[in-house]
């Protein structure tokens, strides 16, 4: 920390500074909370934030940090006073740092201003206001307010009211022993491993304590983001690791549930598959129909308008959120089940709980697209494109098909290729080569959904369709086979592919694109997928071949996308971010 006696010298000091570090300004008069000047200072999503008295600069802003400085210091002197006589600008902007600020916005620079709530920083200039705001300081604790904001501001009914209000404490805990929210996360990781384990044994303590465990994994799953919004400690990857690691700790459970039936004598790897399959669609209708309107112009909706007076009837908000059995209900449903009962009725709970739970969020998602108005922008077109997972059989149907037209086009194609390809796989001789025609169908009306941007009212539904058709086939096909260790291999194959799936989502939400299209080609896309399993149904009707087939071929789209995916985020430079991510 160095002292500059006016503008001037401080552009100095700051010149000096490595250009690879993070400056800050802080004018000698603040008064105030540590936490505002944390917030302010110390976040790292932001090239450039300010609270009143304090501005920072991350390396990409330091070069516009010092032309406004130097834009001030010319305009008031080094050493003169920081207001024009002319201008009358807010109190926070009468400093030095606020006048920067300024300067960088004018010049192009994006400046964070975070809400202070109830914290104090302020820059008195008399005897009297410092009074003022050392007590308005005084009279909040700061350190509870950094307590309450480091949880989630919209969670669920479970996680706000049996996690929330002691994990807060241990992320604190965490803090003061410089552990980081990563590695929060990949104890949660683990622990929820060691309870898929546990239900793997297939006895009762096995299941008791699995359900602990999955408790215990839910407890850190907690803690890790309120590490991160307590210590600002954000980060692409950590908010990738947090959303991916969710999806496998839930899945690895399920597969343990799966393994610990078939040793007490009972087969559920289908009900465990299918709960896999719908929770993994239920997530894309999120994504898709989020980033269909992530930046929609021009936004009306009765329904959003009802919804938001709704949110002013406080039980309505609890209801609505736990109606769509969010991760929190959902993992202590399973781990009390599990605990209490079988892993069959653990499954058939998971699969009547989403599936209502789908049929809410997806019905209030197309009415609110049927009924507002808005022009989708090429950004939203290009991320629904690249959330359908087109590969090059898809793409080649679209080069060379002129496209249909009209609002409803593309869904309707995709629905009909999918019903056309889930259709032939479960009510066609199995083993037919008319289920590998009914594949060629849905590779040509695949190509056609996706021949023209994805600008439709309701395109957000096709990365959806697409996700059922190729997830549902290959659990049919799968279950019908009659050959051993079908299903669990089937398992592999979905888990790899969804796994691909969630990264080309959290990739998009970083703000750094879908995976690249060499990454998508190799692995043949939804259609290409879709159509091989088909073909290997097909040719290897009576041999465990088929199973030997779905492993390899699920050995070998997991070694591509997790090589490929652990490249991209231990190199990438995006910025940082948190993910608050959705209740399911």
């Amino acid at each position: 920390m160095q002292t500059a006696a006016d503008a001037g010298d401080a552009a100095t000091l700051l010149a000096a500074v490595p250009a690879g570090r993070r400056v800050a300004l802080v004018d000698p008069r603040f008064v105030g909370h540590v936490h505002a000047l944390r917030l302010g200072l110390t976040d790292p999503r932001f090239a450039a934030a300010t609270v009143p008295g304090a501005l920072t600069a991350q390396p990409e802003a330091r070069g516009a940090l010092l032309r406004a400085l130097r834009h001030t210091t010319a305009a008031v002197g080094a050493g003169a006073p920081v207001v024009e006589p002319e201008a009358d600008p807010a109190p926070e902007d009468r400093t030095v740092p606020g006048r920067i600020a300024v300067a960088l916005e004018a010049e192009g620079t994006a400046v964070k201003r975070p809400e202070l709530g109830s914290l104090t920083a302020a820059v008195p200039t008399d005897a009297g206001a410092r009074a003022t705001a050392e007590s308005a300081r005084d009279a909040v604790d700061d350190e509870a307010v950094r307590l309450r904001s480091a949880v989630k501001a919209h969670d669920g009914f479970f996680t706000t009211f049996a996690i929330s209000p002691y994990s807060r404490y241990i992320a604190r805990w965490c803090a003061r022993r410089n552990l980081t929210p990563n590695q929060v996360t990949t104890a949660s990781l683990i622990t929820a491993l060691v309870a898929a384990g546990a239900a793997a044994t297939g006895t009762r303590g096995g299941y008791v304590a699995a359900g602990i465990l999955l408790l215990v994994s839910f407890v850190l799953d907690c803690t890790d983001g309120q590490l991160a919004r307590y210590s600002l400690q954000y980060s692409t990857m950590g908010a990738w690791l947090d959303a991916t690691f969710d999806r496998a700790k839930e899945y690895a459970y399920y597969a343990g549930l799966a393994i610990g039936a078939v040793r007490g004598g009972d087969d559920v790897w289908v009900l465990a598959l299918g709960a896999m399959v719908l929770q993994a669609c239920r997530h894309v209708v999120d994504f898709s129909f989020n980033e269909a309107n992530h930046d929609a112009i021009a936004n009306t909706s009765p329904t959003a308008a009802l919804s938001g007076k709704l949110d002013s009837v406080g039980w309505t908000v609890w209801a609505r959120r736990m109606i769509v059995l969010p991760i929190g209900e959902r993992w202590a449903m399973i781990a009390v089940l599990t605990a209490l009962t079988t892993p069959r009725i653990v499954f058939y709970a998971l699969l009547v709980g989403c599936s209502l739970a789908a049929c809410y969020t997806t019905a209030g998602r197309l009415l609110r697209s049927l009924t507002r108005k808005a022009r989708r922008t090429d950004r939203a077109a290009q991320a629904l494109a690249d959330l359908a997972d087109s590969g090059p059989l898809a793409q080649g149907v679209a080069a060379i098909a002129p496209g249909l037209r009209g609002g409803f086009t593309a869904p309707a194609v995709a629905l009909i290729g999918t019903l056309v390809m889930i259709g032939g796989a479960l009510f066609l001789p199995y083993g037919s080569w008319l289920t590998v025609a009914a594949a060629a169908v849905y590779v040509l009306l695949s190509g056609l959904a996706v021949a023209r941007p994805l600008k439709g009212a309701l395109d957000w539904l096709v990365p959806p369709f697409f996700r059922a058709g190729e997830y549902v086939t290959i659990l049919v096909l799968a279950a019908r086979s009659d050959v051993p260790h079908a299903v669990p291999a089937a398992f592999g194959l979905v888990s790899a592919v969804a796994y691909h799936h969630y990264d080309t989502v959290y990739r998009i939400r970083g703000g750094t694109g879908a995976p690249p299209q060499w990454l998508v080609r190799t692995i043949g896309g939804h259609e290409g997928r879709t159509a091989l399993v088909a073909v290997l149904a097909a040719v290897l009707t009576h041999a465990s071949g088929f199973t030997t087939a779905l492993t390899a071929l699920a050995v070998a789209v997991a070694l591509v996308v997790l090589v490929e995916s652990i490249r991209f985020w231990v190199s990438s430079s995006a910025p940082a971010v948190h993910d608050e991510g959705e209740l399911a």
